[in-house]
């Protein structure tokens, strides 16, 4: 492997762990020994620490994909969930393989937006907007723009990149839109998918009225106004859509001088509540910047809330609701799997590959690399 990348700085011990668990750490650490350069595990910040303390490199589904696509490493785990491999899969070559611990972990929000109900509202929309279809416009024709969030299938992402779209994450919304808000034309309009609150919030950073909102919802009569600018599909995130503005106020009472930063994906109400909100990476940022003693209330998932607590002693961080559970899909990634796909590949299997179809694969990896191009 000949990146030059940040390395996963964690350094977790195995000392708090049962016998069973101890032994399955020791047994994977010696495995990765013994692979060297030809293996790559990548872990996303929603993981739990039994799996994060394996992985080489840590970050969003943003970061994960530009490393992918940097990497020579041949077997590339990834621990993640199932769109994040497709996307690997995408962007390195035939000869690497990437693989899924568990082949069950997927994401409930992808699932919201199937390839037959987009294609449905993409010819709907363009007969009831007027407007064109990017890949067979005329020279000054206003375009709606098809932009998926990293969180979808790779069907979805090969929609968009055949339809003259492209993929955005929460890291990098605000950019991706406006890249697409200059292809449009001055009246043309962007689809959102899956995750409307992502879609919602990003487009009121950027100054777009709600009025020139609408939200799709398939099966549905579905409004449009004729100066749309954004069409939000109506997926959401389980996890990011149980904090509430109450949780925000229920905080700011106890600690009146503590910061809320949230993810974009919470409902609209709770990011204009909050101090900050921004990607994964912006939280693990934004933690790392505030002054010793601050008390701060963390909007996302609950594994990496506690893991940002722990590595600073000096801040006071809790999650906004201290009930909220895991992502059910990130926890299926248990180091019993990550073990076993270590185990078959060091007999010589290579289990659990995530393999995109050809058919599928040129379309998703041009609207891929067409975000990997744009400088945030």
């Amino acid at each position: 492997m000949t990146m030059s990348l940040p390395m996963c700085a964690i350094d977790f011990t195995n000392d708090a762990m049962g016998p069973e668990e101890a032994a399955i750490a020791d047994r994977i650490a010696e495995l990765k020994q013994q692979m060297g350069e030809d293996l790559l595990i990548l872990g996303h910040h929603y993981q739990r620490d039994q799996i994060v303390m394996h992985a080489d490199l840590l970050g969003d589904s943003f970061l994960l994909s530009e490393l992918a696509a940097k990497s020579n490493a041949k077997n590339i785990i990834f621990c993640g969930v199932h769109f994040m491999a497709e996307s690997a899969d995408i962007l390195t070559s035939d000869d690497q393989n990437v693989i899924l611990p568990n082949m069950r972990a997927g994401c409930s929000m992808a699932d919201m937006a199937a390839l037959n109900e987009v294609e449905i509202a993409w010819e709907e929309i363009l007969e009831r907007s007027g407007l064109s279809d990017p890949a067979t416009a005329s020279e000054g024709d206003s375009c709606l723009i098809p932009v998926t969030y990293m969180n979808s299938a790779a069907e979805l992402k090969d929609f968009c990149g055949r339809h003259g779209g492209i993929v955005c994450t929460s890291s990098n919304a605000a950019g991706i839109l406006q890249w697409a808000y200059d292809r449009a034309g001055p009246n043309g309009a962007v689809l959102f998918f899956p995750d409307q609150h992502l879609g919602r919030n990003t487009g009121i950073s950027m100054g777009i009225d709600l009025e020139q909102m609408a939200v799709w919802t398939p099966g549905q009569e579905n409004s449009l106004p004729d100066d749309v600018k954004i069409i939000l599909w109506h997926g959401f995130c389980s996890v990011h859509k149980r904090f509430t503005v109450a949780q925000i106020e229920s905080f700011r009472k106890e600690n009146p001088d503590g910061l809320v930063v949230v993810h974009p994906e919470c409902p609209m109400e709770v990011v204009q509540a909050a101090d900050a909100n921004g990607s994964t990476e912006f939280i693990r940022r934004y933690v790392a910047q505030q002054s010793p003693g601050t008390k701060i209330a963390v909007g996302t998932e609950i594994n990496m809330v506690a893991r940002l607590d722990a590595t600073h002693d000096e801040l006071d961080i809790q999650c906004l609701e201290p009930t909220v559970c895991p992502c059910s899909t990130m926890y299926m990634i248990h180091p019993a799997y990550l073990l076993d796909v270590l185990e078959r590949l060091a007999e010589g299997e290579v289990p659990n590959q995530v393999i995109v179809e050809k058919s599928i694969q040129h379309g998703a990896k041009v609207a891929l690399e067409r975000m990997l191009s744009i400088k945030q």
